[in-house]
């Protein structure tokens, strides 16, 4: 497969100039090499900075992937179960209350859970716990909790685990998970096991201070256009934790390298980070006749209500979306993806061997000119490849 750099580079030009989007960073790669990179636009509409290749972003909900492979290479050495009790690791969970409903004074009424929650049902959102933003029962049951603390993370379960599909907090857990077992803190633990041996040098809990200036700045669209909105989804130096499910900082070579290493089935550069049968594993869907990837947003200042793939039935492996069908704009049935709240998108395709991504920083996700984007970057990569 040969892809020009400067194909991908005009049909980034081209989709800016036709979308009402500042900034963006694309990248395509597959098991060998990254094939094309191209970077367009603005990093920052009020000073009129421009984008670069090697800017910084928050990545967020990129973020479950890393803390999903990390933990399966935890079940690997036996410090973690898949289907074992999370109870154990991580008392908080061991007995989890379940909404029922509420009462005439809008107080939750709960009762006890009758199934255990494990790994498993938190590395595919079965946990019945889901995030404030997606989830208005959820919102309800918790009130008032501050941000990137372990409250904003502790609600009732929507459901019994096992029984339904529902995106949230649960890869938070996991991240919490892998700190119980190791004695590390998650950016540690990935640090040196994930980052350090796939040389991603700019991914993180923190930018280093002399990596700021080359940090994105969040931005919002609002009716009179882009506005700055100083979001730091991981919590920035507040959190009490650091978060498995949103709190990574990142670059599109980085996360590429990231991608590459899952088409190589756990490989790159000589260094096995995790063995093929848990790739095979993490990229098998995991929960049956359930669907997945329908989200509905509680608050549209964050997210547009989504859904990749509304005419499929999509499944989840053990930390990404599967699409049973071709997608619309290439990728083949099987691919594996995900994204972030600040519009950034990645896909991983083994039967072509092509993975992509998209970095943009601004809200709401999945912003109609964003889809766009993802939707031209992904277009370009398959008719190169053909």
């Amino acid at each position: 497969m040969t892809m020009p750099v400067l194909d991908l580079q005009k049909t980034l030009d081209q989709t800016l100039a036709q979308q009402p989007v500042c900034g963006a960073v694309a990248m395509v790669g597959n098991s060998e090499t990254v094939l094309a990179s191209a970077v367009a636009g603005l990093a920052d509409p009020a000073t009129g900075k421009p984008m670069a290749l090697d800017a910084i972003f928050q990545i967020a909900s990129m973020t479950k992937a890393v803390t999903s492979l990390a933990a399966m290479q935890l079940v690997e050495r036996g410090q973690l179960s898949l289907d074992d009790p999370i109870g154990p690791v991580l008392p908080e969970l061991a007995a989890p209350d379940l909404l029922t409903g509420f009462d005439p004074d809008g107080k939750p009424m709960l009762q006890p859970a009758k199934t255990p929650i494990t790994l498993r049902h938190l590395l595919t959102h079965t946990s019945g716990l889901g995030y404030s933003f997606t989830s208005a029962n959820m919102a309800k049951a918790q009130g008032k909790v501050p941000p990137a603390s372990v409250a904003s993370i502790t609600a009732p379960l929507m459901f019994e685990p096992g029984t339904g599909w529902l995106y949230g907090v649960s890869s938070d857990w996991v991240g919490r998970a892998i700190e119980s077992v190791t004695g590390q803190t998650l950016g540690a633990y990935m640090a040196e096991h994930i980052f350090g041996p796939l040389a991603m040098h700019d991914t993180g809990f923190a930018v280093a201070p002399d990596k700021v200036d080359r940090r994105v700045p969040m931005l919002s669209r609002q009716e009179d256009g882009m506005v700055p909105f100083p979001l730091e989804i991981g919590g920035g130096d507040a959190a009490e934790f650091q978060s498995g499910g949103g709190g990574l900082y990142s670059t599109a070579a980085d996360y590429m390298r990231f991608l590459r290493m899952i088409l190589n089935r756990g490989a790159l550069d000589g260094q096995q980070i995790v063995s093929p049968d848990s790739i095979a594993n993490m990229a098998q869907n995991q929960i049956g006749e359930m669907r997945a990837g329908q989200m509905e947003s509680v608050v549209p200042l964050l997210a547009r209500n989504h859904d990749l793939f509304p005419d499929m039935h999509c499944g989840w492996g053990l930390g990404f979306l599967i699409n049973p069908e071709p997608g619309p704009a290439g990728r083949a049935a099987g691919s594996l993806a995900w994204a972030g709240l600040p519009n950034c998108y990645f896909w991983i395709d083994p039967a072509s061997d092509i993975a992509g991504l998209v970095l943009m920083q601004f809200l709401p996700f999945a912003d109609e000119a964003a889809l766009n984007v993802l939707a031209a970057v992904e277009a370009q990569a398959y008719r190169a490849s053909n």
